[in-house]
Formats: structure tokens, C-alpha cells, sequence
């Protein structure tokens, strides 16, 4: 009987991913027609709607998908565009987020293969740049710029699009969604959790929910790691393709196939002593002592001189690749990117008045002293309150998803958040309104050496719009041409104060690979492809072949 029932259930999640796509039904909205002119719009005062004033401007679009585009500002300085569909549009909105510390304004659904109403044109878009512009960082010295971009400027810019959709079309949107990764995830979840009404389903992804210790002892953490007595870089890009391939030698079977991918990195508890220069040290051949002291303060993470951990999780072995152009830099004169990244939070967003001096990474404290300061930077700007009764009472759908070998947010803040929902909120509740995906092998937001596109629009709108919530998602290897750019990257040319552009990735042989909702994995069935996602089946690992002794 019991036999029986784990066959059946295997062939359940199995079917959608023995196919080459993807396929979710959503609901059979009628499409709906404008009322009045795009034109008109300009003229609106939204100022009963956000609860400020608001100045618009309103033009046409033309293209494939024609659009009314709506741009404006809510004072004091928030900008916002809404994108309306001249025709066709099917009731839908969907706002996107904003990574790094955003201060750009760039609308990007992003993971939307197979997912109509965004591919056809025919739901709405909008976007925002939480309140300020560019990378001058003095907008974190006023304390409405600040509430602003911690959680004002994605929920009025939500208050606007519904107005203006409903001026336009003369009704209401059906559905709203937001999605969002990195600090866009952060935002995501602030929806959630301050604004449980705006949105009908969420995606959040490697979501920066733990922002305070995230952009302090995080990226502090992994820029002192990575920094010699001399203020040179120990580690540099030379140095990772040897980490890496000892890592996986070490950790890639641990999940019974070796693939160039490590399935749960909980699992590995490599540590990099064999690698030791036995002779005159050579980048790339191997690590000196200090090298692997570094490696070593990495994988544990920020602590205080008695060990106590100052934040949730850290970099998971695996990563390694991943690390360059943000703690490890290209070569030795480049500087490290995590010191800026603390750099502009620290000094610029977490304190009343700012630091003066300003820390510098050498001289800021990991203390427990130092985390009670930023209590109240904490409850401005994190999105960790695990408890979404509300947002889950009006039938609302979270999404989170992570990439394993992310190396600016640790999965484990992600994992740790979605158990502490369950615990909130009881784990059959949270189970109808929370799942969880975790990527083996993918980076920040995408990239990495895993599959990394995968149609998260779709299975959100479909839990929704009809019910069907997710259990497995199928992802494959983005081409280079499918790789968007990073999290918060402006249009060409425009300032941001977010990560730098990634460099151009490298093509890979196609791959692809059913994820199946957290905390099952995909293991081999022991033939087929490894390569082909039919070949795998859900399984569920131990809570001791989880527990990460490294961590």
C-alpha cells in the first residue's frame, strides 16, 4: 500500500517535467479595453489614492505590444512609470522590484518564459526607484528618503498603478503580483508583511530580508575575510577555479551523481588545508596559509570575537566561482565590491546621525555591542517578521526561491525565514500559502553553473489564479542571450548603486533539471541523462544530512 502511494505520488510531480516545457493554466480573463485616452491620464490628481501629491505625465508606445506609459513622481521625490496596454489587457497587474540600493527605474518581469499575460503584452507593469536617484548617497541622510526606499516607495507606487488602471479601464485589476529579487525580494516581503492587501501573489527571491546585518556584518565580514595586513586582496579570481574543483571533488557525489553541482550544500563540510603551498606559492596552483585562513572565515560567516554568530547564514561551499567581482576581485589592484556595498549601508542608511567618522571595514566592530545599535535600522528596513496571517487570509501566494551558490545572500537566511513562517503560522498553513525552491549550482538571482531559467511568473499566477500550487519546477541552463542583467542594473548608461554588471557568461552544455519544492531534492533514478530533468525523481534528505557543521 505504502509502495503504492510513493509511486503515485512520484508520477504526480513527475509529469509536468517529463515534457520539454512547462505548461500552468490561468484563469480565462476577458479582455478588457481602455475607457479613456492615454492622454487623459496626465491630467489625474492621485493624490487621494497615495496620499501625497503626485505629478504625471502620459504618452503612447508603440511597438508589438502597444502601451500607455505612465510616468510620475509622489512627493517628495518617489518616481514611478505604469505601463497600460492599449488593448487586450486581461485584468492582471504586476509591479517588479529593485535590487542594491536601488535609485533607478527599470520595469523587468523577470523568469517569465511561458507566462502569457507578461510574453503576449497584455497585463500592466510598473515599477519604482524607492525615492531617490543615482549613487549620490546623501538621500540616506533624510529620514523620509529612508522610510522611502524601506517600504513607501514600492507600496504607494502600488496605489498608483491600481488608480491609474482603474481610471483607464474604468475597473479594477483582477490580480495583482509583485515580484522581486535580491533587495527586490527584500521588497517582496515587506509587501507581505506591512501591506498584506496589495498584492494577491508574491515572488521573492535571494530576498535581502536580513538588510541591516546583511549590508554591516555580511558583506563587512567577507571584505575583512578577503583583506591582508597590507590592504591588498588574499584571495583573487586566479585563486577560485582551484577552490572549486576541490570543493566539488569533494562534495559533488555526496547526493549520488557527479555533475558539477552540488545538490544541497548543507551536506559538504569541505575544508581547504590539502590545497596548502607546499612550495614557492603560484595563483591558481595552491593557497598560502593565509589564503585558506581566509576560505576558512568565509565559509563560517561574521561572528564576534567569542564566536556568536552575527548573522543567520553564510556563504555555502559550492559558491566559489560565484565569489569574484564581489568579495574576490579580478586581480589584485581591483577593489574588493563587498567593502562598498558596507560601506554605503553603514555609513550612509543604518545610524542617526551617520558615523563620523565613518567606519572604514577595518574599523568597524563585530560586536554584540555593535548589532544592538542597529536595532533600529532592523526594524526599518528588514523583512524577516515571519507571521503573514493576514496576507495569507485573503488567499495570498508567496513564492521564495534561492540560488545555493548565491554569494551576496545566504540561502540559509531564506530557509530559516520559511521555518520560522511555519512556526508562526502553523506548517499546514503556511504550506497553503508559502513554498520554497532552492537552485543547485545558481548564483545571485541567476548565473552560476546550475539551471537558472525556470517559469516562476507562471507557476505564480496559476497557484492563484486556479489553484495549483507549485511542486516542481522545471529550470534549464539560460543561454547567454536568456541571461538578463543583474538585480537593479539601470538602462545603459544610467547610474546605480547596486552590484556591478556581471561579467558575460559562459556557454555550457544545455541542462536541465526538475526543482522540487523545499525540502525535497531531485536525485537520480540511475539511468537517463543527467542532464534531462525525467530522469529525476523527488526525494527528501535527513535533518542530519542537512545540519552544516561548517556553518
Amino acid at each position: 500500500m505504502l509502495r503504492t502511494l510513493l509511486l503515485a505520488t512520484i508520477i504526480a510531480l513527475l509529469g509536468p517535467v517529463a515534457a520539454s516545457a512547462q505548461t500552468f493554466a490561468l484563469a480565462p480573463l476577458e479582455p478588457v479595453a481602455p475607457v479613456t485616452s492615454c492622454a487623459s491620464l496626465a491630467g489625474l490628481d492621485l493624490a487621494p489614492a497615495t496620499g501625497a501629491a503626485t505629478t504625471l505625465a502620459a504618452q503612447e508606445v508603440a511597438g508589438p505590444h502597444a502601451y500607455c506609459a505612465v510616468t510620475g513622481t509622489i512627493a517628495p521625490a518617489i518616481r514611478f512609470e505604469v505601463r497600460l496596454p492599449l488593448a487586450g489587457w486581461t485584468q492582471r497587474l504586476i509591479q517588479t522590484g529593485c535590487g542594491g540600493l536601488c535609485g533607478n527605474l527599470r520595469i523587468n518581469p523577470e523568469k517569465a518564459e511561458g507566462c502569457a499575460p507578461v510574453t503576449d503584452g497584455s497585463i500592466a507593469l510598473a515599477s519604482t526607484d524607492m525615492g531617490h536617484q543615482g549613487m549620490d548617497r546623501a538621500w540616506g541622510s533624510n529620514p523620509q528618503q529612508r522610510e522611502d526606499f524601506a517600504h513607501r516607495g514600492v507600496h504607494v507606487t502600488t496605489l498608483a498603478a491600481k488608480a491609474l488602471i482603474k481610471a483607464f479601464y474604468g475597473q479594477p485589476q483582477r490580480f495583482a503580483y509583485f515580484s522581486g529579487c535580491s533587495d527586490g525580494g527584500r521588497e517582496a516581503l515587506i509587501e507581505a508583511q506591512r501591506y498584506p492587501e496589495d498584492f494577491d501573489a508574491i515572488a521573492a527571491g535571494a530576498p535581502a530580508l536580513n538588510f541591516a546585518a546583511q549590508n554591516s556584518f555580511h558583506h563587512g565580514w567577507l571584505a575583512r575575510a578577503n583583506t591582508g595586513p597590507d590592504g591588498a586582496p588574499l584571495l583573487t579570481a586566479a585563486d577560485m577555479p582551484l577552490l572549486h574543483k576541490a570543493v566539488l571533488k569533494a562534495c559533488d557525489g555526496l547526493d549520488g551523481l557527479v555533475d558539477g553541482q552540488i545538490t544541497d550544500p548543507r551536506q559538504c563540510r569541505y575544508d581547504p588545508a590539502p590545497l596548502r603551498c607546499r612550495r614557492a606559492p603560484k595563483p591558481g596552483d595552491c593557497l598560502t596559509l593565509a589564503q585558506i585562513t581566509a576560505v576558512r572565515r568565509i565559509y563560517a560567516g561574521a561572528t564576534d570575537a567569542a564566536g556568536r554568530k552575527l548573522e543567520v547564514g553564510a556563504i555555502m561551499r559550492g559558491s566559489e566561482m560565484e565569489w569574484v567581482g564581489v568579495f574576490v576581485p579580478p586581480v589584485k589592484t581591483a577593489p574588493i565590491m563587498s567593502a562598498r556595498f558596507a560601506d554605503d549601508t553603514i555609513n550612509h542608511l543604518l545610524f542617526t546621525p551617520n558615523p563620523d567618522p565613518p567606519y572604514t571595514i577595518a574599523s568597524f566592530p563585530f560586536t554584540a555591542a555593535m548589532e544592538a545599535r542597529e536595532a533600529e535600522a532592523r526594524r526599518r528596513y528588514n523583512a524577516d517578521n515571519p507571521d503573514l496571517a493576514l496576507f495569507a487570509a485573503h488567499g495570498g501566494k508567496l513564492i521564495l526561491w534561492h540560488g545555493w551558490a548565491d554569494p551576496h545572500i545566504s540561502p540559509l537566511g531564506t530557509i530559516d525565514y520559511y521555518d520560522k513562517v511555519g512556526l508562526a503560522l502553523g506548517s499546514s498553513r503556511r504550506d497553503d500559502a508559502v513554498r520554497l525552491f532552492l537552485f543547485p549550482g545558481m548564483g545571485h538571482c541567476d548565473g552560476g553553473d546550475g539551471p537558472d531559467a525556470f517559469p516562476l511568473l507562471a507557476a505564480l499566477m496559476a497557484w492563484r489564479e486556479t489553484g495549483t500550487a507549485p511542486r516542481v519546477l522545471l529550470a534549464h541552463r539560460a543561454t547567454p542571450d536568456e541571461a538578463g542583467p543583474p538585480p537593479g542594473a539601470p538602462p545603459p548608461g544610467a547610474p546605480t548603486m547596486g552590484p556591478p554588471p556581471r561579467p558575460a557568461r559562459a556557454v555550457m552544455p544545455p541542462r536541465s533539471r526538475p526543482i522540487f519544492a523545499y525540502p525535497a531534492v531531485a536525485k537520480f533514478k540511475g539511468h537517463g541523462s543527467p542532464d534531462d530533468a525525467a530522469s529525476f525523481i523527488p526525494y527528501t534528505l535527513t535533518a542530519e544530512a542537512t545540519r552544516n557543521s561548517g556553518q
